[in-house]
């Protein structure tokens, strides 16, 4: 599996933690987002008025758990 095909399928395990912690993302912003870390910290900074920083760390616990 590349890199790539490893992300995607990350993706698909975070997205629901992801939408539960962050409820103002919609459906069409994790369309966008489509598995880009960089993109999903940047909305969820702006939709929430957070430091991209603080953001960061979040995702990254629920990238490396899943949860």
């Amino acid at each position: 599996m590349s890199v790539e095909d490893s992300a995607k399928a990350n993706w698909l395990q975070v997205k629901g933690t992801v939408k539960q912690q962050w409820g103002k993302l919609t459906d069409n912003d994790l369309m966008e987002i489509d598995g880009s870390r960089e993109k999903l910290e940047g909305k969820i900074a702006s939709l929430y008025n957070l430091q991209r920083e603080e953001v960061k760390k979040e995702v990254d616990r629920i990238w490396k758990t899943g949860t």
